[in-house]
């Protein structure tokens, strides 16, 4: 299967799915062949900007008519399930690259993959980071001990905005019903990241917020971990601007400033021990290139993912107990998934 090119649908043709299509025109292991919207006209200003030859308001006309092998979902997150496991059991698409979140609940998440398996469907969550090579160092650090053990873990993903342009008719972001708000859009990211240092799901979750008309703005949660490692996480769009992260050991720490919104800059990250300050300094990368290509390489050689399927289930069901914390004003006890 080596040279072998990707056919590549897409779903959903609003602003992340631009990033989807550049990355196919930078990969030559991918070629983007249709878009799908269920409005006419995006999914002709998408064709035309991106030079898609078939576009489709329909997305079981797309499945029936086309013979693709990677599936990306755009959607709002709250069709996420509804069209990850449609196409799934189309059995027509061979893996699906779905943005995050995953789904709404870990239920959902949890029917999707079930019927990405039982199709023989490859599905992976669409977390960008995860393939940056600054993130990937970072994790290498971690896991060869250059920090000790993992004790603390801080992030922080906030962005000033207008009050009066957080509205539901303004932005899929602050509208319930699409599934908007601080935890789908900003601290998934967080969780995520401290789930996959730890390599573990937390096993207590304690959250609070403050809200606007639909959504949640700004949540702070506390992630506590099966080695009593704890994740302390605060995001929104009530605060100026701060994305960063820290992950403290008993050794020393790795510090990460621009740690999200580094899209094809610079980057670096520093560890800081007794001994001194080391930086490590990263070439511009665009990551949902790097993204792309790890899914075709995975198609070609049968690797895993590096998202696996389970560890989006248990990402939705961590968040999932964010959600009942805020409700119930508790810290709320995760045991194992069922």
């Amino acid at each position: 299967m080596a040279g072998h090119t990707y056919r590549v649908g897409i779903v959903g043709a609003g602003g992340i799915a631009r990033a989807h299509g550049a990355a196919c025109r930078a990969v030559d292991c991918a070629q983007l062949v249709a878009v799908c919207d269920v409005s006419a006209e995006a999914a002709g200003r998408f064709g035309d900007e991106f030079d898609v030859p078939k576009r489709y308001t329909s997305l079981p006309e797309m499945l029936a008519s086309e013979e693709l092998d990677i599936a990306v979902i755009c959607t709002w997150g709250a069709s996420h399930a509804e069209v990850g496991i449609a196409i799934a059991e189309s059995r027509r698409v061979r893996a699906i690259l779905c943005e995050k979140p995953f789904t709404l609940t870990g239920d959902e998440g949890a029917r999707f993959v079930a019927a990405a398996k039982a199709n023989d469907t490859l599905v992976a969550e669409a977390y960008k980071f995860r393939h940056h090579p600054m993130h990937l160092r970072a994790k290498e650090l971690v896991d060869e001990g250059a920090i000790g053990d993992v004790t603390v873990m801080r992030s922080t993903f906030c962005m000033a905005g207008n009050p009066a342009d957080r509205q539901p008719d303004a932005n899929w972001r602050w509208n319930r019903a699409k599934g908007g708000g601080s935890i789908y859009d900003l601290a998934c990211y967080n969780i995520h990241h401290a789930r996959w240092i730890v390599d573990a799901d937390p096993v207590r979750v304690f959250s609070s917020g403050t809200f606007g008309p639909e959504v949640d703005d700004a949540t702070f949660t506390q992630l506590l971990f099966p080695d009593d490692s704890v994740a302390q996480i605060s995001v929104g769009w009530t605060s100026w601007d701060a994305h960063y992260a820290d992950i403290c050991g008993t050794d020393g720490m790795i510090h990460i400033d621009r740690v999200w919104n580094n899209e094809n800059s610079p980057t670096a990250l520093e560890v800081r021990r007794r001994s001194g300050v080391e930086r490590i300094e990263f070439e511009p990368v665009f990551q949902f290139e790097n993204q792309l290509q790890h899914l075709c390489d995975c198609l070609t050689t049968g690797a895993p993912h590096r998202i696996s399927p389970e560890n989006s289930i248990g990402q939705m069901r961590t968040i999932d107990a964010a959600f009942e914390s805020i409700r119930t004003g508790e810290a709320i006890a995760l045991g194992p998934a069922e």
